[in-house]
């Protein structure tokens, strides 16, 4: 009986490295309960000094989102961007969310940057949009 061979994931077609996050510019970033208690365990703060320095309501009932900071390029991004590296601050603690994002193998903000980058043959060009 043949040996059954295990397919490997496709490989991703993205890498966030050459991105400036644009998916961190999104206006409502929501978060959980329980992204809020793991962001607590990463700073050292209760449930409670966590969800008020971090998180603020959302336009939609019981929506928490987090709070942004000024950027440069998007007007407003994650206040836990890094505006000059443009990476996560918080990695191993960030909300689900972001962790499940583009859920496919394709991102479609890396697509639009790569097709951007080679027709205007600048390899660091970044698309400044305002998500204010």
């Amino acid at each position: 009986m043949p040996k059954k061979t295990e397919k490997k994931p496709p490989k991703n077609s993205y890498n966030c490295d050459r991105c400036p996050s644009y998916c961190c510019s999104y206006p409502r970033i929501c978060v959980t309960k329980r992204d809020i208690k793991r962001l607590a365990k990463h700073f050292g703060l209760s449930l409670e000094v966590a969800a008020e320095r971090f998180t603020k309501k959302g336009h939609e009932k019981g929506e928490v989102i987090l709070r942004h900071q000024l950027d440069e390029h998007f007007g407003t991004a994650c206040r836990f961007l890094h505006a000059e590296k443009r990476h996560c601050t918080i990695y191993e603690a960030r909300p689900a969310i972001c962790r499940d994002f583009p859920g496919t193998r394709r991102c479609g903000y890396y697509d639009f940057l790569s097709f951007e980058r080679r027709a205007l043959e600048d390899p660091d060009y970044i698309s400044i949009t305002n998500n204010t």
